[in-house]
């Protein structure tokens, strides 16, 4: 059962107009999550802002935000403040320009979500504008307030959808350059990129989702089934480390043993 839109608003070109609803395209709510309990009573253990000073608690209506300017010196913004700089329209993806696919670095997607037409009459707009952007590699950019925050989002087709990504800020997004930059960007060696190209080949496997399956989740499933049935918790799995080795090895000696120990049939059985 798919789950039920979070977001629900008009997907806007000039003039076209369609109604659409959104979905974020992933999801953390399989997750085993925990609560802190007083171990004494059993009870839930609840959170409560505090006077950093004075250590008594601060009512909801005190609370205040504060930009801070100095040591212990603030600037005060009430809410209506903050949301007069906000967009005005909460519920329009107004496109206001479209880039090269290719343009947009990986590093600045944020979160997928996915946009669907809302209406039968307004799929065709939805689909065209969709189309449209397929058909010259092309995506939008728009912004929208999400998570609180106004942001930039980027739209990009996806089949008979579009996927919609919250963009990182500017401020987020760090130079690689300040870090790859002292890299030597040399050519390896012809014979060593042959051996690691043999032995990429050897582990080259088709994409399965179980590959980023979580085995610790699993774990603690497992601890938590066994507690509710009051049989002894299972074993806590054992940590395998790789020492590192004090000896200098031969890069070219090191590839042709993995490949040989890649290359050795699983004995069965």
């Amino acid at each position: 059962m798919a789950p039920r839109s979070f977001w629900k608003g008009y997907l806007k070109l000039s003039l076209v107009t369609c109604p659409v609803a959104m979905v974020p395209a992933t999801t953390d709510e399989e997750k085993v999550r925990f609560h802190t309990l007083n171990r004494k009573t059993g009870n839930r253990v609840v959170s409560q802002y505090v006077d950093s000073v004075s250590g008594k608690p601060v009512d909801e209506d005190d609370e205040v935000k504060g930009y801070q300017r100095g040591e212990d010196e603030y600037v005060m913004l009430e809410d209506d403040e903050i949301s007069a700089v906000a967009l005005e329209s909460t519920r329009t993806i107004d496109i206001e320009m479209f880039v090269p696919r290719e343009s947009i670095d990986w590093i600045w997607y944020d979160k997928p979500h996915y946009l669907t037409p809302d209406d039968p009459v307004g799929e065709e707009a939805f689909s065209v504008i969709r189309d449209a952007m397929e058909a010259t590699g092309r995506v939008g950019i728009s912004r929208l307030v999400m998570y609180r925050r106004e942001r930039a989002v980027m739209l990009e087709p996806r089949g008979p959808g579009i996927v919609l990504w919250t963009l990182r800020y500017g401020d987020e997004v760090r130079d690689r350059d300040a870090y790859f930059g002292d890299i030597r960007d040399g050519k390896a060696d012809a014979q060593l990129m042959t051996l690691v190209k043999t032995l990429i080949d050897e582990r080259t496997k088709p994409w399965d989702p179980k590959m980023v399956d979580d085995p610790v989740q699993d774990r603690l499933l497992e601890i938590i089934a066994a507690k509710k049935k009051g049989k002894k918790r299972p074993a806590a799995a054992k940590a395998t480390e790789v020492e590192p080795s004090s000896n200098v090895i031969n890069i070219m000696d090191a590839l042709r043993k993995s490949i040989a120990g890649e290359s050795k049939p699983t004995k069965k059985r």
